[in-house]
């Protein structure tokens, strides 16, 4: 007899061939109405469960109804074959549509007992070759259903499992509606120990300390229990002291805790990941650098173990960090547990460069009071039967607490400013005012219209199918959405004011020489065999990707008077400060307006790609703390190693070889470190800064991705000869791809600059967007925008020190570029497509939805070093 556990709000999905027993199964073991048949809608919408060509129809009703059922929280069962992968991905986007959690359970009985049972069929009898093909394809099927997306999967694989099995219906993990307190919900503490324990005696807890005088739990005489809503960690002075008193305290019952983004970030900090380390979360890392190992993976599995939302109190509260609409409550998908960490974002940046989030409170109608933080506010006040706790106690306010089902608020107030914050604390409605943007009156919104400056977070969130004019569609996974959305939410430029990021850029195919990685050959190769003759070899700016919008008519993007434009990197963070801003774009206007490009191109604005200059602008602590670190410790330690073993062979020893080695590796220490110096330069304010535009994107219009790429060097001569301290010119060579004679000045042109300290160059189809001779398919057709060949000195950054040895080189070339390649062109077409909707007057969603596209593919996991 065995037991199989299942979430009791899920979908059940029945696997397996006609004849083993699905149906039997689910009778046993399933309410009359939770199981819904194929054969059953077959016949319900054909009077005849047999009739085949009725079978789509049957599968639309089935998945209509049992969506109903899902939406009603109703736990339902889908019994059919489901033995063909495509069948079985309807049903698992059927269960993640309604975020609840797919369930296989897989009948895989012997082949004899399925035809042995169709042959004693009265109602229908299937030719024995349908079911072995039913049953070849389960066998098939079984090894991917993980990574189908089921979350459960149990299999039965004999007829004696099948009938001793029995099905155990268990609570989500979010599910605590027995739990009916009394609690003491806390809002967002951040580090803040000593106001925490202030709040906790308040509310009457006992502090339970350590011989250290650590706080290690704390417990209320009349059984009371606390609720953290996330984020008691980063910005704060003691994040440790915070976690060690709030694990301790859940760890005893005597709390429970949701995660907050800032935990959410911190688990990915402590397993490795690469994360951005603003917001506090750098302070919190050098905090719990100093407790032992085994804290830190406390604090991980922790972090990592607290689930997205509490439904409580049978379920008359909720508990979640940046909230829970109502639909979401008691559910469990990757879509609830964003919404529970960050919210709903309007994709949009106020004034203080922070996102502005959807004021779903406004909205809400719910039964469940929802409790919750992540958005700081001057007080805590009921709106629509949701409170916010977060006080904003680290940016010098309150910590607050709501005790339930009392609904009296407790305070405290902070001991000091320990973080600035961004912008000032507001009370909580008119927080939320400025948030939803609303106003007096009924709005178009309001009326059930699209509002065209409006962005919805269900425009870019999930996953995403975005129809290109050049390159097809292109589909975004909800992954790929999620990592966008915590970039472009917290960092990037107003959506408003950013049609447009630039592709990645695939590198040329790894050379045949012995002694490149790269090498212009294998890019004449590629294009010629594409069938493009023409390409023009640009010279490869070592500094940061930049867009440049300028502007004379603010009012097009919606900005305010006197407003000029902005610059801003490849993933839309802005590069300077507003007055920095403000000073370049002046100048870039005057270059234009000298340049004559105004009135040539018949526009008030004009969008530029381009790169800045130098590296070290952007990249300055990267190159200190990672660049100079590494070749300031190789030069040392290997200047003393060599001097070591040279006294020691002056002495007779046998260290003639390892002394060769090391010699040669104190060279490439110093070839590296000529190598990222050629990209420094000092620079304050515009004073060393320069722009090298080498494409003129979009004006008013007009598209310009039609036009060759001299057109466009031959616009940026202009601007560069306008004003030559802050204009950079792009020195380039045309070559024919089917002339030997052309392709060999190419590469002996590549070699000069790379020679003289350039990082490379970037070959590109001289017409600009090509497509392959002769290939009329649209999805497959567009050849590679651009191929960079970089040079061998300045690889050593990007591979380090050592990489032309020789051993290195042989498995450094052993590199797949399959994917960069795919991601360039998919990303290329978004960026096409952004344009287009620019510049044909389509709403800001429109606009933004491909540009988010681009950011969102760019958090695919390729080598970064491509």
């Amino acid at each position: 007899m065995s037991e199989l556990a299942i979430p009791e709000l899920c979908l059940v999905v029945l696997i397996g061939p006609s004849g083993s027993g699905k149906s039997t199964f689910a009778a046993k073991n399933f309410g009359r109405f939770e199981t819904l048949s194929s054969d059953f809608f077959r016949g319900m919408v054909s009077n005849d469960v047999n009739d085949q060509s009725a079978t789509k129809a049957a599968f639309e009703s089935l998945n209509f109804i049992a969506g109903k059922r899902l939406d009603a929280g109703l736990l339902t069962v889908v019994d059919a074959t489901s033995v063909q992968a495509d069948a079985r991905r309807q049903l698992v986007a059927l269960a993640r549509a309604h975020d609840v959690l797919p369930v296989a359970i897989v009948l895989d009985l012997p082949l004899s007992v399925s035809l042995e049972r169709n042959e004693q069929r009265s109602d229908r009898v299937l030719e024995n070759h349908v079911i072995r093909r039913q049953y070849d394809q389960l066998r098939r099927s079984l090894k991917g259903l993980g990574r189908e997306g089921f979350r459960r999967i149990h299999t039965l694989s004999s007829v004696a499992a099948m009938e001793g099995a029995s099905i155990r219906r268990e609570p989500l993990l979010n599910d605590f509606r027995h739990d009916e307190g009394p609690f003491d919900v806390i809002g967002d503490v951040h580090g803040c120990l000593a106001e925490l324990c202030t709040l906790l005696e308040k509310l009457g807890y006992k502090l339970i300390r350590d011989e250290q005088g650590r706080v290690l739990d704390a417990k209320h005489p009349q059984g009371r229990k606390a609720i953290f809503v996330g984020d008691l960690v980063d910005r704060g002075p003691d994040s440790p002291g915070v976690l060690r008193l709030a694990m301790g305290m859940v760890a005893h019952g005597n709390a429970r805790a949701v995660p907050g983004n800032h935990e959410d970030k911190l688990v990915r900090a402590l397993e490795g990941k690469r994360v951005q380390t603003s917001h506090g979360l750098a302070q919190t890392l050098a905090q719990l650098a100093a407790e032992p190992e085994e804290f830190r993976r406390e604090v991980k599995d922790f972090c990592r173990g607290l689930v997205s939302h509490l439904v409580l109190d049978q379920g008359r509260l909720v508990v979640a960090h940046a909230g829970m609409t109502e639909a979401y409550q008691g559910r469990a998908s990757a879509r609830v547990r964003a919404f529970a960490l960050y919210g709903d974002t309007t994709g949009e940046t106020d004034e203080y460069g922070l996102p502005v989030r959807y004021a779903w409170a406004n909205d809400y109608r719910g039964e469940a009071a929802v409790l919750y933080g992540h958005t700081p506010t001057l007080d805590a006040e009921w709106i629509n039967g949701t409170m916010c706790l977060d006080t904003g106690c680290v940016f010098g306010g309150k910590l607050t607490a709501l005790r339930y089902p009392e609904r009296e608020v407790v305070q405290v107030p902070a001991e000091q400013v320990w973080f600035e914050p961004a912008k000032p604390l507001a009370p909580a409605r008119e927080s939320m005012q400025a948030e939803s943007g609303s106003t007096e009156g009924a709005t178009a919104e309001e009326a059930g219209e699209r509002v065209d400056g409006v962005l919805k977070i269900s425009d870019v969130l999930g996953k995403q199918s975005i129809q290109t004019g050049i390159h097809g569609r292109v589909s975004i996974r909800q992954e790929q959405a999620a990592g966008a959305l915590e970039v472009m939410s917290r960092w990037a430029t107003d959506p408003r004011w950013m049609p447009y990021l630039p592709p990645t850029m695939s590198p040329v195919s790894t050379s045949k020489l012995t002694d490149y990685l790269e090498h212009p050959t294998e890019a004449f190769e590629s294009y010629n065999k594409a069938g493009v003759l023409s390409v023009i070899c640009e010279e490869k700016h070592m500094g940061s990707r930049a867009v440049v919008l300028l502007t004379r008519n603010p009012q097009k993007f919606d900005a305010p008077r006197g407003w000029r434009g902005t610059v801003y990197t490849r993933t839309g963070r802005p590069f300077f400060n507003r007055k920095t801003a403000d000073d370049f774009l002046m100048r870039t206007d005057a270059a234009v307006e000298e340049a004559g490009l105004w009135e040539e191109l018949a526009t008030d604005w004009i969008l530029l790609d381009a790169e800045l200059l130098p590296w070290s602008f952007k990249a300055e602590e990267m190159i200190r703390g990672q660049y100079a670190a590494v070749g300031a410790s190789a030069t040392s330690s290997l200047s003393d190693a060599t001097g070591a073993l040279e006294k020691a062979l002056e002495s007779g020893a046998d260290v003639a070889e390892i002394l060769g080695r090391l010699r040669s590796r104190k060279e490439n220490a110093a070839a590296y470190i000529a190598a990222y110096q050629n990209y420094t330069a000092p620079s304050k304010g515009l004073d060393g800064v320069q722009l090298a535009p080498f494409q003129v994107l979009a004006s008013e219009g007009a598209v310009h991705s039609g036009r060759d790429h001299m057109w466009h060097l031959n616009l940026a001569d202009k601007l560069a000869a306008a004003d030559p301290e802050l204009i950079r010119a792009t020195r380039r060579m045309v070559v024919r791809t089917d002339n030997s004679e052309s392709r060999t000045a190419g590469t002996q042109w590549w070699q000069e600059l790379t020679a003289a300290g350039g990082e490379g160059m970037v070959v590109k189809p001289l017409q600009n967007l090509t497509r392959r001779s002769g290939d009329s398919r649209v999805d497959k057709d567009l050849v590679q925008p651009g191929i960079k060949v970089r040079g061998r000195e300045y690889l050593r950054i990007v591979y380090g020190p050592d990489y032309t040895d020789p051993r290195n080189l042989v498995r450094l070339k052993d590199r797949n570029l399959a994917l960069k390649r795919s991601l360039a062109l998919r990303e290329y077409a978004l960026g096409i497509e952004a344009l287009d909707r620019l510049v044909s007057g389509e709403p800001l969603w429109r606009i933004h939805q491909a540009v988010f596209g681009v950011l969102a593919l760019e958090s695919d996991r390729v080598d970064p070093r491509l």
